[in-house]
């Protein structure tokens, strides 16, 4: 089909001719260029614009017609040209002079103390968070005093840790226990008490409150808080002799740690977005945006039919990026992006986008029917555009920046739990030559407060420096031809004539906005350090850095609980040890001592407790790793670890961490040669085992849709290497099936890929 030719175009051509309007270009030169079409077709520009320039092959918008009514598709759906007035592409801005007019939430330190004005605001919050929320009640009745603090003003999943003031304290049921035997009360006297409420719906009022204040109207059976978190509780107050010892800070104050908003997760078909009930938690950075978009009821309030549905596909695709599992360079991994934070309702909605974005590097789009375009920070060839010559009607480029603006030390900041959810510093990223030539270190931060693990600040932060240092940023006002450009996080220019320096180069769509007086839209852009996936280089033996230290409490209660970073199965020579890795202390008076057990010897008890003591266990880089003797082979168990103290007694032990023992970790190939054979209630499977020497049995699973990942083992048929197997599933109702198998060796670990038979027609 030919294209036609925009007779605007050829008009303008011809009067730039004829008014001979040539101007001297030269790219390049300088720190700042800018250049409009006139200038560029005054210099001789050959070239022909026609209508479409290209077809992208990320969304491939087809233009039925110049005007009129015409359209375009983005993932199917019809988008009007009127309604692309909408679109606006963004990302999070974490560091610089922008940052500091970016909406942003509070600080994690700012929820250690409840809010106590008259009409406090409102709190939500999604992943895991330490927040003290807003207090409703505060009553002192002879020598007790009773409180309630709003949590969140939604649905949260469970309390997962509490704090006084800044101690962090156990619960035995509803009682407070001691750190020290003494701090908070002592022996079995219930002298605080603590009661939770989720926020269910209808919610149950705390019957002991009502009991002594509902007579008097203050706390009735009528507070039950309806969809409102909280926590409420109750001390009692000792004489005087005793008052400093069991409350050195004063009355306690109250904070949790909580499990906070439940999530629709798109990709489990269980889960309903109109049935709240059938929500699960999840620490995933784009369910929770997902969430706060479509459903936080303080919120954009977006309608998740117009704003998910149509992109379905694309959400579950960045969801399943941020659950990717990212190596550690101590062993283990851990996942790509998570979140958790609060915010409160004074601030706009946007305060919470940003936090969420800068989880995960992420660029999000609103198309023109209001469907969320979204990518998460890793680079992908399928999300980038093109831009040519004809697709842009002016620019401007920064190619370098002010002294007083240069970046030569990043240093990314994230919310640590190991320090009580303080905001804490990485290990930061510098350029020693730029330090060198500039004459002094010019340090920038990045702000990735919703970020709970300092790997993935740190993955987060080498990204934003090399981006920062990569320095060229500008503006390109593009035709509507460059609209698939829009409504993508990244570009590559094919720019020879209007930016050589550009040519080949691939930039970030920081925002895009229409702009009908510049053509069509005006993009602004930063340009990324690499053109493909180098742009994503992490290693972690050199770029993971040293975990962020654990300071010693000016007061310490007695021996402190350690902290497990990671604990792995190693395995060799036949047999497998745990390598398990402690958050240092920074305490040269502890020994850490680890435990393990088997998770079932029969019957759904656990094994006896084995322990091993690390006397000369050294710390490093802020982490102390120990290794210990054999365990059983090939089984689930939990290992738990705790320290000693120098009189032989013991803190306690942390909540077990449970892992299978696997002794061969290498899967081995895939069966081949699969015959499905369909018949009256069952259908006959053939295969060929594969030729691996550490092959032990095929998981077959089952399925009446054709998606593995929902599929069920409906047999385990062990059998030798190299040799021709068959089951037969019987017993099964009318219908079609799937099926797919997976070889699997000693130590239970699958073949990577699964074979499918195809449909199966059961009669």
């Amino acid at each position: 089909m030919a294209h036609s030719v925009n007779p605007f175009d050829d008009a303008l051509r011809e009067a730039l001719k004829t008014a001979s309007l040539r101007q001297t270009y030269n790219p390049g030169i300088g720190a700042f260029e800018t250049a409009t079409t006139q200038e560029i077709m005054a210099e001789g520009w050959t070239g022909e614009y026609r209508w479409p320039v290209h077809k992208d092959p990320i969304f491939t918008p087809i233009f039925t017609a110049i005007l009129g009514t015409g359209g375009f598709t983005l993932f199917g759906t019809t988008i009007s040209y009127a309604a692309i007035a909408s679109a606006i592409a963004t990302t999070a801005i974490v560091a610089g002079v922008q940052y500091l007019l970016t909406p942003k939430p509070p600080k994690p330190e700012d929820g250690r103390a409840p809010l106590t004005q008259p009409i406090p605001y409102r709190f939500w919050g999604v992943g895991e968070a330490r927040l003290a929320g807003a207090m409703m009640l505060w009553e002192a009745v002879d020598n007790k005093i009773y409180s309630v603090q709003a949590i969140v003003a939604h649905r949260i999943n469970a309390y997962t840790g509490y704090y006084l003031n800044d101690d962090k304290v156990l619960l035995d049921g509803n009682r407070v226990m001691s750190p020290s035997g003494v701090r908070y009360g002592k022996g079995t006297f219930e002298w605080v008490l603590i009661y939770r409420r989720l926020g269910l719906v209808p919610e149950t009022p705390i019957s002991e409150f009502v009991s002594v204040l509902g007579s008097q109207g203050i706390w009735t059976n009528d507070h039950r808080g309806d969809g409102q978190a909280y926590a409420g509780m109750r001390c009692v107050a000792p004489n005087a002799e005793n008052f400093q010892a069991f409350y050195p800070y004063g009355k306690p104050a109250l904070s949790v740690v909580a499990q906070l908003a439940l999530v629709w997760d798109f990709r489990d078909p269980a889960q309903d977005p109109e049935d709240p009930s059938t929500w699960k938690f999840s620490k995933n950075s784009i369910l929770a945006l997902a969430w706060h978009e479509c459903f936080n009821p303080f919120g954009t309030k977006r309608d998740y039919r117009k704003a998910l549905l149509p992109v379905l596909d694309m959400w579950q695709e960045e969801a399943d990026v941020c659950d990717e599992d990212v190596p550690r360079a101590t062993g283990g991994t851990e996942k790509r992006y998570e979140c958790g934070g609060f915010d409160t309702t004074d601030h706009d909605p946007k305060s919470g986008t940003n936090a969420l974005l800068a989880t995960f590097d992420g660029w999000m789009c609103e198309r023109g029917d209001g469907a969320l375009l979204v990518v998460a920070g890793k680079f992908r060839e399928k999300y980038v555009a093109t831009l040519t010559d004809a697709d842009i009607v002016g620019h401007t480029v920064q190619h370098d920046v002010l002294p007083e603006e240069e970046v030569n030390q990043f240093v990314p900041k994230f919310t640590y739990p190991a320090t009580d959810y303080t905001t804490t510093d990485t290990d930061y990223f510098e350029d020693a030559d730029a330090q060198i030539k500039a004459g002094r270190v010019l340090p920038q931060e990045g702000n990735y407060i919703w970020v709970q693990q300092w790997r993935q600040a740190r993955r987060l932060g080498k990204r934003e420096f090399t981006r920062a240092r990569a320095k060229k940023r500008g503006t390109l006002d593009v035709r509507l031809t460059g609209i698939n450009a829009i409504y993508a996080p990244w570009i590559r220019l094919k720019t020879p004539r209007r930016l050589p320096s550009l040519n080949g180069a691939v930039v970030s769509n920081r925002k895009s906005v229409l702009s009908v007086q510049r053509g069509g839209f005006q993009m602004t852009w930063v340009k990324m350090p690499g053109t493909g996936p180098e742009i994503d280089d992490w290693n972690p033996a050199d770029d993971e850095g040293a975990a962020p230290p654990v300071p010693p409490k000016p007061v310490s209660d007695g021996i402190p609980k350690p902290m497990i970073d990671t604990a792995t199965a190693v395995s060799g020579s036949g047999t497998v040890y745990v390598r398990v890795v402690l958050v240092d202390p920074n305490r040269d008076d502890v020994t850490p001592s680890i435990r393990y057990r088997i998770t079932d010897v029969g019957g759904g008890t656990p094994g006896a407790w084995v322990e091993q003591k690390f006397p000369d266990a050294t710390p490093s880089a802020g982490l102390i790793v120990v290794n210990t003797n054999p365990v059983p082979a090939n089984t689930s168990i939990d290992i738990q670890a705790a320290y000693i103290g120098s009189n032989n007694s013991y803190g306690d032990w942390t909540s077990s961490v449970t892992l299978v023992s696997t002794v061969d970790g290498t899967p081995p190939a895939a069966v081949s040669g699969i015959v499905a054979t369909g018949g009256v209630g069952q259908v006959a499977l053939t295969w060929n085992t594969p030729n691996s020497a550490n092959y032990v049995a095929t998981n077959v699973r089952r399925n009446t849709v054709n998606t593995e990942g929902t599929a069920t083992v409906v047999r385990t048929e062990y059998g030798a290497p190299s040799s021709a197997d068959a089951w037969t599933n019987t017993g099964l109702a009318a219908g079609t099936y799937y099926y797919w198998l997976r070889s699997v060796n000693g130590s239970g670990v699958e073949s990577t890929t699964g074979v499918a038979t195809g449909a199966v027609l059961v009669t």
